[in-house]
């Protein structure tokens, strides 16, 4: 049994870990990606245990696993069958993995992130997003903070790479600056449907970049940073090992997307007793409470059919 962490007084060693250029890139751009994230052993452990869990689900035929407010904690998309899987959604797997929780709590991945908002940071909640070979999972454009908005800004999203990431297996596109251009509803008539309207979606795509790179690098987001993905059409996974982070004096203005027994924990620096209050206003999001966004977005489960 994994036991919580309730106070890691680590100090981050920060120096010389990024480059002037990559934290301003992260500042002006909304996001940088970093090579090297995690060691050689820690990417192949964390790959072996998500092909366990592939393995698995090849004997379930619906979403299955419990988190602690009930939710499935797999995720099946619709057309899975034991011959081809389609696992597309771990919640917090750190929970159930000491691979994962070590990677979520000890890796340099949590160093790159107290270089741009440390030094005290805390662990929010973390999923994986798997698309399998050929899976019509896609990622509608979106930001992070309406999903997990907090009394400031200072959050980051640590996208661990656990496959090389290409134009063909459905790789993340983000949208520079998108960040500094305030929260976009992703309410519409009176639902909240996890994404931006139709009718900003080609501005979107004009402007957006894709992020290319090798397994094991980590591409840190704003948590306003605009972003999606479509589907993978490839023989290739590409799969991401999400991690959500925040300064130790941001608190959440909603209930946890996905709530989990880490939330809160210090995985640098110590602990703040004072919440620190941005000045902006905040469009909160529903308290959704299906086994993944997906879902939300309107993608259908092999629970839903």
């Amino acid at each position: 049994m994994i036991e919580p962490l309730r106070q890691n007084p680590k100090e981050a060693s920060t120096s010389g870990l990024m480059t002037d250029a990559q934290k301003e890139q992260f500042h002006a751009e909304g996001y940088v990606t970093l090579p090297d994230a995690v060691t050689g052993e820690q990417l192949e452990a964390l790959r072996g245990q998500l092909a366990d869990w592939v393995a698995e689900s090849r004997s379930h035929t619906a979403n299955y696993g419990e988190c602690i407010d009930g939710r499935p904690r797999f995720d099946l998309e619709a057309g899975h069958n034991s011959t081809a899987p389609k696992l597309r959604r771990i919640n917090n797997p750190a929970e159930v993995s000491e691979t994962y929780r070590q990677v979520a709590f000890e890796a340099r991945t949590v160093d790159y992130v107290a270089a741009l908002i440390g030094p005290d940071i805390k662990f929010h909640h973390c999923k994986i997003n798997v698309k399998r070979p050929r899976s019509d999972t896609r990622v509608g454009y979106h930001q992070d903070f309406s999903y997990t908005p907090h009394t400031n800004l200072d959050l980051a999203e640590a996208l661990l790479l656990m496959d090389d990431m290409t134009p063909e297996n459905g790789c993340l596109r983000v949208i520079p600056g998108s960040h500094l251009e305030g929260q976009v509803s992703l309410w519409h008539g009176g639902r909240f449907t996890g994404e931006i309207e139709g009718s900003l979606l080609d501005d979107f795509e004009r402007r957006s970049k894709s992020i290319l790179a090798p397994a094991g690098s980590v591409c840190l987001m704003h948590p306003l940073l605009m972003h999606g993905s479509d589907p993978n059409r490839s023989p290739q996974p590409r799969s991401l090992f999400i991690c959500c982070y925040t300064a130790a004096d941001a608190f959440p203005l909603a209930p946890s997307p996905l709530p989990n027994r880490f939330e809160g924990a210090i995985v640098r620096g110590r602990a703040s007793p004072i919440a620190r209050l941005a000045e902006m206003s905040v469009e909160l999001p529903d308290n959704w409470k299906s086994a993944s966004f997906f879902e939300v977005q309107g993608q259908k489960s092999a629970s839903t059919g």
